[in-house]
Order: C-alpha cells, then sequence, then structure tokens
C-alpha cells in the first residue's frame, strides 16, 4: 500500500512539474507594476490572476474566464524582517503547497483585484488567520491528476460538466487549490461567493398563509466547486483596479507605427 502511495506521488509530482512549466511566447494583455498592486491592495483582497502556466491553460477552459489562479492578500507579517518586497500573499500552487509570495511575482501579469464589499475589520482579520493557518497545507495532488487528461490538447468537454471536472479534487482539508483555499476562508465567517438561492417554507408564516408561504434562503457551495472567476463574477465583490502610474501621461506614449 505504501510503494502504491509513493508511486502515486512521484506521478502526481512529475505532472505537477510538467503543468508548473510557462507556456513559450505567453504575452499578458495589461499588467501591473508591484508598486502599482501595492498602492491598491488591502488585507482581505482577492488577486486574480492570468497565469502563464501549462495548467492556466486547463484552467481557463475549464471556466472559460481569463483568470486561472487566486491569491488572498494577506499584507505583511507582524515581526518579519523589513523588506522592500515582503511575502504579502498566500496562495496554493502545484509543487508547493499553501505558501507566502511577494508582490513582484505576479508583477507585469494580467491581474484584477476583487474586494468584498461591506466586509467588517474584525471578519476582515479572521479570513486573513484562516488563511495563514493553512500554511503549509499541501496541493491537492488528486486536482493535478484531473487536469493531466489537458495536457496535450484541449478536449470538446460540454459547458455544464466544465466546473465538476475542475473541482474534482479530494477535498481533503490538509489539501487545497488556489481558489478552494480562499472559498473556505470566506465560508469560515459566512461571506458569500455565489450561493444558491432556494425557496423554503416561511419561519413565521400569516394566520392565512401556512400552507403556501415561502421565503427565500441562501444556500453555499462546496468549497471545491469554487473557481478563480467566481470572484470576479459575485455580485458580493468589487473590482478595485490600481491607479496609473505618477508619471502617467498619455500624450507622451509611443506607439507603433
Amino acid at each position: 500500500m505504501q510503494a502504491s502511495a509513493t508511486m502515486l506521488d512521484r506521478i502526481g509530482g512529475w505532472i505537477a512539474a510538467y503543468l508548473s512549466r510557462p507556456i513559450r511566447g505567453f504575452v499578458p494583455l495589461a499588467t501591473y507594476s508591484a508598486a502599482q498592486l501595492r498602492a491598491a491592495l488591502q488585507p482581505g483582497d482577492v488577486l486574480l490572476v492570468e497565469g502563464n502556466l501549462r495548467i492556466s491553460t486547463a484552467i481557463k477552459y475549464l471556466t472559460q474566464s481569463t483568470w486561472s489562479h487566486a491569491a488572498l492578500y494577506v499584507g505583511p507579517r507582524p515581526g518579519r524582517a523589513s523588506s522592500d518586497d515582503p511575502p504579502v500573499l498566500i496562495e496554493a500552487e502545484v509543487g508547493h503547497g499553501v505558501i507566502l509570495s511577494p508582490l513582484s511575482k505576479y508583477a507585469d501579469f494580467h491581474t484584477r483585484i476583487c474586494r468584498a464589499s461591506g466586509l467588517r475589520g474584525e471578519d476582515r482579520d479572521r479570513i486573513v488567520a484562516f488563511a495563514l493557518s493553512q500554511l503549509g497545507h499541501s496541493y491537492d495532488l488528486k486536482n493535478v491528476f484531473d487536469l493531466a487528461r489537458y495536457l496535450l490538447r484541449t478536449p470538446p468537454v460540454p459547458t455544464p460538466w466544465r466546473r465538476r471536472m475542475l473541482a474534482l479534487g479530494s477535498g481533503e482539508p490538509t489539501q487545497a487549490i488556489c481558489s478552494t483555499l480562499i472559498a473556505q476562508a470566506f465560508q469560515s465567517i459566512g461571506y458569500p461567493i455565489l450561493p444558491s438561492r432556494l425557496l423554503v417554507p416561511c419561519h413565521e408564516p400569516p394566520p392565512d398563509r401556512v400552507e403556501d408561504c415561502v421565503e427565500p434562503v441562501l444556500q453555499t457551495r462546496h468549497f471545491s466547486l469554487f473557481a478563480p472567476r467566481d470572484f470576479d463574477v459575485s455580485p458580493y465583490f468589487t473590482i478595485v483596479k490600481p491607479p496609473p502610474a505618477e508619471d502617467f501621461d498619455y500624450t507622451q506614449l509611443r506607439w507603433a507605427a
């Protein structure tokens, strides 16, 4: 049994290494510098990234979205040595698990900042604390096996199946992929991302409508069903764009002939 597990780990490691290789010739459409991101980000913000790795192609296809990766901004950690580029993002990364990363890692990438609307300060702290408690957890290798079918070319997968195929990870509490890590953090304080709406019998129906009174309630989805794009399309998150560079002057831009 142990030998079988070791072999699966080796195969998973090989696939993870392959999926983590950059795509040749990939050029992002729009980028921000680390300084621009730093000026706009607040703890609890979700940073979406259009990745340049092979795994990014599969995720973007399955979610029909620009975004293939998500990280949570937690800010500089107290007690750490000061640095011009401290680790301020927590993310689940293939081959590395749940780690802290600096903003420079995604400088010059196509990114988007999503901010939870009306989030209370104490709940923001709880989200950050939950995410930090996951540091060191492993990346969900079952998700890597699921994505391995897209190593060579993207197959025609019917739209209704795509999200399920992306979310076939094991769901183990000590394993995560990027979007599930962040979804769990927000669900830990009861903050909605893309909940389903259900109609249930009224809790206190009026006397004349005891039989037919219904009221709407929200139902959360399992964290393994969330993808990076969900934070972008969620009505409960706003989009924050970093301001242009201080010396920005459109009249001085150089255009190709």
